[in-house]
């Protein structure tokens, strides 16, 4: 998720005190990363409460000192592991800790849960704990993709795998939603990624989606191809996760690579560093806009709750930036925006059933 642009569109809108439930014990490098990245940010932000969760006593010696008053510890015994499957540890392990996040949601004790752990199990937790919202089928985690003419939305990356066409229908109602209240996108095009450009082309589920898409209030342009996003090509772009998730962390590895060939090119001798100091003040301006983990995490759409899952690979830094979105995220209230809208669209069907088609009009 963007930060800044969440960040401009949430002012003006009334300050809470935010409380986001850190998944202590989640990802490659917890809890040694995921405890000193989140601490370190919350001692620069004490005007949010940072509550730990997972194993106490593996916690604390990541904390360096005392604890703050605004960040707390709650003790979780049990954690799901990288390798486990998602749906049978979350229902076996009631006090693993990304439970325990989700709990303290449920409860009104916390207002998001940030977790680099399993994603199967961070979806898996949020639908037994949170819960769908009104008539979501499956959720989906959406995350903005840099590019030359500005970030985009890609949907689903990797929340369930084997989407139908319906569910590729409803995650670009929840994306327009999205982009419409948080990142203030007026009336966004939404797109179905396919092996072909034109309307229609691809398996059975984009044939689904492309029928529902066509008939849903919605800006669709049918089909783009995987060779049309770095350049933009729609404001929202709908995939399965398996999709979704493979073309995220190649976007990832093609930009490292990148800039790992323009490194070896300006340590070249005889005019490679001397071109660098012509060109370092460009590079860095690039850099920045394509540091992924800067993003954060990606919001979990269609849960009744703010949850943001970020890489099992990310450490500190990427943490502290998680921590933000999260949040962010809590303030910005996207479920219950998602949820209205949803409700909205649901009454005014209602509406237009009741009233005969050959009714008279004013």
């Amino acid at each position: 998720m963007d930060l800044e642009t969440l960040e401009r569109h949430l002012t003006g809108m009334p300050v809470r005190r935010p409380r986001v439930a850190v998944d202590a014990m989640g990802g490659d490098h917890a809890p040694e990363e995921v405890v000193r990245g989140a601490v370190a940010w919350s001692r620069e932000h004490p005007e949010t409460d940072v509550i730990l969760v997972g194993d106490e006593e593996r916690i604390r010696p990541f904390v360096d000192g005392p604890l703050p008053a605004h960040i707390t510890i709650v003790h979780a015994g049990e954690s799901v592991g990288m390798d486990e499957a998602a749906a049978a540890a979350v229902r076996r392990k009631r006090d693993a800790s990304i439970n325990v996040c989700m709990r303290l949601v449920r409860e009104g004790r916390a207002d998001a849960v940030v977790t680099a752990g399993h994603t199967g199990a961070g979806v898996a937790s949020a639908i037994l704990h949170l819960g769908r919202l009104p008539g979501v089928d499956r959720p989906a985690l959406a995350i903005q993709m840099v590019t030359e003419r500005g970030p985009f939305v890609l949907l689903d990356i990797g929340a369930t795998t084997d989407s139908t066409g319906r569910n590729l229908a409803q995650y670009a109602t929840m994306a327009a939603l999205y982009a419409q209240s948080v990142l203030g996108i007026a009336d966004p095009s939404v797109a179905l990624l396919s092996l072909g450009e034109e309307k229609g082309k691809g398996d059975a589920r984009v044939q689904e989606a492309t029928v529902l898409l066509d008939a849903a209030p919605l800006r669709f342009i049918g089909n783009v191809e995987g060779r049309d996003l770095p350049h933009h090509p729609a404001d929202i772009i709908v995939c399965d996760a398996m999709v979704g998730n493979v073309v995220m962390k190649f976007f990832e590895g093609i930009t490292s690579a990148m800039f790992g060939m323009l490194r070896a090119e300006f340590k070249r001798p005889p005019w490679g560093p001397l071109g660098y100091l012509f060109m370092r003040p460009g590079i860095a301006r690039i850099r920045r806009r394509f540091d992924y983990e800067r993003l954060g995490g990606s919001p979990l759409l269609g849960v009744d709750g703010t949850v943001l899952i970020t890489h099992g690979s990310a450490k500190r830094r990427m943490i502290g930036y998680a921590v933000e979105v999260g949040a962010a995220a809590a303030r910005a209230r996207i479920p219950d925006r998602i949820a209205e809208a949803f409700a909205d669209d649901a009454g005014a069907r209602a509406r237009r059933e009741r009233v005969p088609a050959d009714a008279p009009t004013a």
